[in-house]
């Protein structure tokens, strides 16, 4: 069972979504709230496994309440999903840096979103290859962090190795084809390689393989 909190400043937004989700087995929607302020109190209050969040909000949008969300270690479980009107942006970005596990668009299919909800649940970030590549091309050409790349030091050269199939948006599985280890052992790399660089989920590793210059706008493009 999914444990979910809505939030939308909009009402009808969020009675659509919630008539969606509640129509779908294995999905319960525990609350919903009307700016950041809300998010952030019904997250702290029932503790979801995922937070739907609109980005632009009055008074605290969603970003800085996916940021509070993503400091607070009580709610160290609690996956933020990002909900926005124009896909990939300049908010985005900043919501992902923030936090957040993930985006969707709101004219999505239904049925990708409840897909997504369900990946990020378990654990995945919610940005495809496609995404991953937009991504790195608009907003990460740019110097690398002096701080992130201090981190990579911290990682094995084999991890190094995953982090940058991570932030190609690779999955697991393959990963795991990729340097032909067995899915099992990617994910312990890569967990591990979360662990070493304080990366609250797979959408932060890939944020990480960013800044840290792991991966280049030049080669994600090729």
């Amino acid at each position: 069972m999914i444990r979910l909190v809505l939030v939308d400043d909009q009402p009808l937004i969020r009675t659509g979504l919630r008539a969606l989700l509640e129509a779908e087995d294995g999905i319960e929607v525990l609350a919903e709230g009307a700016d950041g302020y809300d998010g952030v109190r019904l997250a702290e209050e029932h503790h979801p496994d995922v937070v739907l969040m609109d980005i632009q909000m009055p008074g605290m949008d969603g970003i800085e309440a996916t940021r509070q969300i993503a400091a607070r270690s009580a709610l160290n479980e609690t996956r933020v999903v990002i909900l926005t009107n124009y896909g990939l942006d300049e908010y985005v970005f900043n919501a992902l840096r923030a936090g957040a596990a993930g985006f969707v668009v709101k004219d999505t299919d239904p049925a990708e979103l409840v897909q997504g909800l369900r990946v990020v649940a378990q654990g995945e970030a919610l940005l495809s290859p496609g995404i991953t590549k937009t991504l790195i091309g608009e907003f990460v050409a740019r110097p690398a962090s002096e701080v992130r790349t201090a981190d990579v030091q911290h990682l094995t050269a084999r991890e190094q190795e995953v982090v940058t199939l991570v932030g190609y948006g690779l999955s697991n599985a393959e990963i795991a084809g990729r340097l032909v280890v067995s899915p099992t052992t990617a994910k312990t790399h890569v967990s591990r390689a979360m662990a070493k660089v304080h990366a609250r989920d797979r959408a932060q590793l890939v944020v990480f393989a960013y800044e840290a210059g792991l991966v280049q706008a030049r080669e994600a493009r090729s």
